[in-house]
């Protein structure tokens, strides 16, 4: 029941900036302890990466991208405008500073720092889910391996390399190695290129878009109202947090949470979050299949991932680290065709609509930042790199314990945003 959770004397009112999934799982968990809620957002509900993502919801997979070959990697491919990785040429010192700082993080010492401190989002991720779909998201959660395809079997060898790894630093994985054949009929799309796979058991996907609209209408059906403007500056004094516009609109609430994904720290770097975030822009579209599709694909050596959408595929690729606001660039759109293209058949890549670019919030530690900064009653929730997605309404719900009980979950301490 709505209130039934609030403990003490804590905040009776949160505005949260931003209406993806992280503010809006926020919204729902903070109202489940009967806070009263309003949501701002300057492009509405889901206008953000939260759109246009592959939907997965999967833990088995939520591998942090500040892995030693991901700099090896990025290194070779600053040069080549097609690598599914890409930092555009250009004097931009705040990027090149985030990218240094990445680069000390690429070891593997911070890599399974940031894996443990994900193991709890990665436990609950799934759960959280379930309870928000069980108490009034009207959206489906479809439960389904994702199966990663290869060339040779040697390139596979990456994947369970990563996936040993993770098992070390405590994320179990169940998987299964599978040999043409076996991969065929997992994958009806595998063109003769593909030899083999690697199935990722207990995974699951949403429509992110559907999802993450059915939650906005769930906080709002709880009593929120969702303003649409863009935030200029929050101020606090001694009793209220104040959220204002260019154009003079002004709200205020006991507290505030700031949810804005790749634009972060234009609000919260006041507030005493040093952690840099920097927009890892991804692009999707949509195509129609000729064979049915059961389950998400990936596709790691060219960092495709694909998913069952609307009887079609979902297509989402590249890592662009680029301003979030800057127009999308066809030529990475076109590089991830041409890179998937040759691995897949039944697809009708000329036919593609919803064509999209999202800016996914990267640290240059692989771990999101999540709870208060230094000013009482304003709290952060982002960073969480390419999978927002899926550690949203755990996110959501693990802030919302801090805020209305004011102590730190313990599972919350690796996202400190102070740190």
């Amino acid at each position: 029941m709505v209130g039934a959770e609030r403990i003490g004397n804590w905040p009776r009112s949160v505005i949260v900036v931003g209406a993806g999934i992280v503010g809006l799982s926020t919204a729902w968990f903070l109202q489940e302890r009967g806070v009263q809620v309003d949501v701002v957002d300057r492009g509405g509900v889901a206008a953000g990466a939260s759109w246009g993502n592959a939907g997965w919801i999967a833990p088995g997979l939520a591998i942090p991208l500040n892995e030693p070959s991901v700099l090896r990697y990025g290194l070779r491919s600053l040069l080549n405008p097609a690598a599914p990785l890409h930092v555009p040429a250009g004097i931009d010192l705040g990027l090149w500073a985030f990218l240094a700082r990445f680069a000390v993080n690429c070891r593997w010492s911070s890599w399974t720092r940031a894996v443990r401190a994900n193991l709890p989002l990665n436990d609950q991720c799934i759960e959280a889910y379930d309870v928000l779909a069980a108490n009034g998201v009207r959206a489906p959660i479809v439960q389904a391996p994702i199966t990663a395809a290869f060339r040779t079997a040697r390139q596979a060898q990456g994947l369970l390399h990563e996936l040993e790894r993770l098992s070390r630093a405590g994320q179990q994985v169940d998987h299964v190695t599978l040999d043409r054949e076996q991969l065929a009929r997992h994958m009806p799309l595998a063109s003769g290129a593909l030899q083999t796979g690697v199935r990722i058991d207990g995974q699951c996907h949403v429509d992110p878009g559907r999802f993450v609209h059915a939650l906005g209408r769930a906080v709002m059906s709880r009593g929120a109202t969702v303003y649409n403007f863009e935030v200029s500056d929050v101020r606090t004094d001694d009793r209220r947090v104040v959220v204002l516009s260019d154009k003079g609109t002004v709200v205020s609430a006991d507290a505030v949470v700031l949810a804005t994904g790749a634009w972060l720290p234009r609000l919260a770097s006041r507030w005493g979050v040093r952690v840099p975030v920097r927009a890892g822009r991804g692009y999707s579209f949509t195509v129609p299949v000729e064979r049915p599709i059961s389950g998400p694909i990936y596709l790691p050596d060219v960092r495709v991932a694909c998913t069952p959408y609307r009887e079609g595929l979902r297509v989402a690729g590249t890592m662009e680290f680029r301003d979030p606001d800057a127009p999308r660039v066809p030529a990475r759109l076109e590089a991830i065709i041409a890179s998937a293209r040759p691995l897949l058949e039944g697809v009708r890549w000329e036919e593609r609509t919803d064509v999209w670019v999202g800016p996914r919030p990267v640290t240059p530690d692989g771990r999101p930042l999540i709870g208060a900064t230094r000013a009482p009653g304003i709290y952060v929730a982002g960073g969480h790199g390419m999978w927002g997605l899926a550690h949203g309404p755990a996110t959501g719900r693990l802030l919302a314990e801090q805020i209305t009980t004011g102590k730190q979950p313990a599972e919350l301490r690796d996202f400190d945003p102070l740190r």
